[in-house]
């Protein structure tokens, strides 16, 4: 099954007199626990893809759905909604509150559901250990260094169970130790939790990690590069 579908979209912006097509007929397919990554020069259209399909922009034409739901047929309301339990974000400068330590950066999505403020608790404890910065919980951002923020932001996306994890240049702010961590990190959300995953990323060796690397180059989609991927374990939920 498809968790993600994108069908003949197109995304043009117009500016003053100016046409630009950003996206020009993109059809897509990612399977359920697949991970893909998307590269391309600046400009081709992928952190558009990516946004499209996060709900975040909406479409010019053309049809996306995200397991069940027809993302391009929703309100305002409505995919505000859906994407607050559905999608995951993982950016490439973290986006953490600085006034908030660890744990309560992780709630805030919660804070849209019905979970008790204990429920909630536990439930970000649970995604801090899973991205294994439980002994961090307390801390703030700025006591954190880059590869933690962004561990505790990957804790944050994860903490809803989403349908689908967007990671957008998820190592670009990061040294090369750290990004390598990162990258482990997501490999096993994959793998081990069976996360689907859509992640943007000018780095070959990101993209090198994922299952599908997919090209953009003026707004097309070129021949996908698919690698051989190892059974995984059992499923669980994210978090448990």
């Amino acid at each position: 099954m498809a968790t993600v579908q994108v069908e003949n979209v197109r995304k043009i912006y117009t500016r003053d007199t100016q046409t630009i097509v950003v996206l020009d007929g993109i059809s897509l397919e990612v399977p359920d626990g697949e991970f893909v990554a998307l590269m391309g020069p600046s400009g081709s259209g992928k952190t558009t893809l990516l946004n499209l399909i996060a709900g975040i922009d909406r479409v010019t034409s053309g049809m996306i759905r995200v397991g069940d739901t027809t993302v391009t047929g929703l309100s305002d309301a409505a995919l505000a909604q859906w994407r607050s339990r559905h999608v995951g974000f993982v950016f490439q400068f973290y986006n953490l509150i600085p006034v908030l330590t660890a744990v309560e950066n992780v709630e805030l999505p919660l804070l849209l559901t019905r979970l008790t403020k204990r429920q909630r608790r536990e439930r970000a404890l649970t995604a801090l250990r899973i991205v294994g910065l439980a002994d961090r919980a307390k801390h703030y951002p700025r006591q954190l260094s880059g590869g933690q923020e962004q561990r505790v932001a990957i804790a944050r996306a994860i903490v809803t169970d989403p349908s689908v994890l967007v990671a957008d240049e998820p190592t670009g702010d990061l040294d090369a130790a750290s990004a390598e961590d990162i990258l482990t990190l997501l490999d096993t959300l994959n793998r081990d939790f069976r996360k689907t995953i859509v992640m943007v990323t000018h780095d070959p060796r990101a993209a090198a990690r994922a299952h599908v690397e997919r090209h953009l180059d003026k707004g097309v989609l070129a021949a996908s590069v698919e690698r051989h991927v190892p059974a995984s374990r059992d499923a669980h939920e994210v978090p448990a």
